[in-house]
């Protein structure tokens, strides 16, 4: 037990120092959307605001997703690199339980698939996206903030915010996501 111990405290400084969000202890099991409408959640959605992740590099992060099948969305998640080259990736949201439509497993080639829990959503406006993937003695947190527009009401975000919190995130972790028109109009098709 001690040699899991020593290594997974190994790992986690290792994979802290990579920007992820871990914290010790299991993962929250917060409240989701209820009775999530997979139907009114497709369509475009703008990144404001997310825990640091290694696999988010850019800006103007965007997120569309498209009813594949009952119970599974198509997700393509795009941001604009430093370079002004468009990075673009295709996976699949799928529900596990058909009773809890709004807790979906996110997968992408060649990457284990995770949690995408939606905690709120107005289908129109915003939507509130949280995960957490448990570790032997820490958990890995994601969390983004999603706007129908590239912008959103400082008070819808700070209700977001106050979701988060109660649930244990810590909101001073999130990083806002540059959705400047000007700045981001290479992502414009």
């Amino acid at each position: 037990m001690k040699t899991m111990q020593v290594l997974s405290l190994t790992l986690l400084s290792v994979l802290a120092a990579s920007a992820q969000v871990f914290k010790f202890g299991k993962c929250p099991k917060p409240d989701v959307q209820a009775n999530f409408n997979a139907t009114r959640y497709i369509g475009k959605w703008y990144e404001i605001q997310k825990l640091p992740t290694t696999f988010q590099k850019g800006e103007c992060g965007t997120a569309t997703y498209s009813l594949k099948s009952p119970g599974v969305i198509g997700v393509l998640n795009s941001e604009l690199l430093d370079d002004g080259t468009i990075n673009s990736i295709v996976g699949s949201a799928k529900v596990k339980n058909p009773a809890e439509p709004a807790k979906l497993e996110v997968s992408f080639d060649l990457s284990p698939p995770g949690p995408y829990w939606v905690l709120s959503t107005d289908y129109d406006g915003h939507s509130l996206v949280y995960g957490c993937t448990d570790f032997v003695l820490f958990r890995m947190e994601l969390s983004w903030i999603l706007s129908r527009e590239p912008t959103l009401r400082e008070e819808t975000v700070e209700q977001l915010h106050s979701i988060l919190t109660s649930v244990g995130v810590n909101v001073d972790k999130m990083v806002p996501t540059n959705q400047d028109t000007n700045y981001c109009s290479a992502m414009v098709q």
